[in-house]
């Protein structure tokens, strides 16, 4: 496991949710302020909140986003790029997990869990310094 794996599942442990716990990692490798992050991806939770997608997953997706996006507001030229790292990131996911919904993942009535929480964020941030940050991750 990587650095910043690790310091995603710490997150995780000190209270962070899953999508917190994978974007707030990698503020400083986005150019964004933590507290700003952590507000912003609150509500990834959970599923976002309703088990649907894995927090996990949402906050690996929030960051690779962040670092592929051109952020040209007047003339955006990235979207393909992004959205294609965005399939390749969540099939390396499913191919892990089985899933990336949060109700798959953790189980329930009648259905084995595949994953927990702290294993989905570090396979999440895992996945982020293997495919996103191979070189600067480690830093």
């Amino acid at each position: 496991m990587g650095k910043r794996a690790e310091q995603a599942v710490e997150n995780h442990r000190n209270g962070y949710n899953c999508a917190q716990a994978v974007a707030c990692t990698f503020a400083d490798l986005m150019g964004m302020d933590e507290k700003d992050v952590f507000k912003m991806s609150e509500g990834f939770g959970f599923g976002m909140g309703a088990c649907e997608t894995c927090g996990a997953v949402s906050g690996m997706l929030m960051v690779a986003s962040a670092v592929s996006s051109d952020g040209n507001l007047d003339a955006p030229a990235t979207k393909q790029k992004t959205y294609k790292i965005m399939r390749e990131l969540q099939e390396a996911f499913r191919e892990k997990n089985s899933s990336t919904y949060c109700r798959d993942l953790l189980g329930g009535k009648g259905r084995p869990k595949l994953r927990s929480c702290p294993g989905c964020v570090e396979d999440a941030a895992s996945l982020l310094e293997e495919k996103i940050f191979s070189e600067t991750a480690e830093d």
